[in-house]
């Protein structure tokens, strides 16, 4: 029985996409789902926007060869601006079952202080939102 179809990614290009990447490698087989990794750009000048542009581009590109050598159809998305904000909208406009990210683990005071974006996305959207915690 194949629960979900399309399973958006979210990736902030640091070393806990790591985390998710294997599980969703599992997940993603046992529903014969295409997988999406997204990720926002955000930046405050050309030069940085180019520069963050550059590095999110070979880790995707890594990542998704890691799934494609799995057997998963994998597709990068770039969007650029503040993250939960490009994230509402990517899943307001395509037709995803399910969105999975990593977490960093911050303690409450960490997310008073930074903001939590998967705090953003559980109280903003309608599908399931699968979080995995990085080690």
């Amino acid at each position: 029985m194949q629960v979900y179809k399309n399973i958006l990614v979210t990736m902030d290009c640091s070393p806990v996409d790591d985390a998710i990447i294997a599980h969703i490698s599992l997940l993603a087989k046992q529903n014969e789902a295409k997988v999406f990794l997204l990720h926002v750009i955000h930046a405050h000048t050309l030069d940085q926007k180019r520069a963050l542009g550059e590095k999110a581009e070979t880790q995707l590109k890594a990542h998704r060869a890691t799934l494609q050598e799995a057997g998963v159809d994998t597709h990068v998305v770039f969007r650029t601006g503040e993250p939960e904000e490009e994230i509402l909208k990517e899943i307001r406009e395509k037709d995803y079952d399910l969105v999975a990210m990593a977490t960093h683990g911050h303690h409450i005071l960490g997310d008073i202080l930074f903001g939590s974006v998967s705090d953003k996305l559980k109280h903003s959207i309608a599908i399931p939102l699968l979080l995995i915690r990085s080690p």
